[in-house]
């Protein structure tokens, strides 16, 4: 197999277990944007400091990625800044509206067999798919 197939795979099963050893461990799903939310929405409970180390854990991972493997960093966003804000905010808007992002619905709730997350999924891959298309052929 080459890296090309490797690499990807390698992340989806340290992801998938990664937020299997969660639930096990602490009883909590890994969805990244209720961590985050919980994390800003109590700032001065200490009973929520993992939710800052899993976050700053993320930042320091990305971090020692690049040291490792730079090549993967070498990229260039060839489009302008105001819409990457947008993208950001529509995301945002979306993981509200959807109680949740694809690593809560996707990675948690569809091994947990939730119907809200399926459904949810559904829409989130539909929707990137319809998005992808119109941005490439707009």
């Amino acid at each position: 197999m080459n890296g090309s197939i490797v690499m990807p795979l390698f992340g989806g099963v340290l992801i998938g277990l990664s937020s299997a050893l969660m639930m096990f461990f602490l009883g909590r799903i890994t969805g990244i944007s209720g961590i985050v939310f919980k994390s800003l929405s109590s700032l001065n409970d200490r009973r929520e400091d993992w939710t800052r180390a899993f976050i700053l854990g993320l930042f320091l991972g990305g971090l020692f990625l690049k040291q490792i493997y730079p090549a993967l960093f070498s990229f260039q966003i060839s489009t302008s800044l105001a819409k990457i804000i947008i993208a950001g905010l529509l995301v945002g808007f979306g993981t509200k509206l959807g109680s949740g992002c694809t690593s809560g619905h996707g990675v948690c709730g569809l091994p947990r067999l939730s119907k809200r997350s399926f459904v949810a999924t559904l829409t989130f891959m539909f929707s990137g798919i319809v998005t992808v298309a119109l941005m490439r052929y707009l």
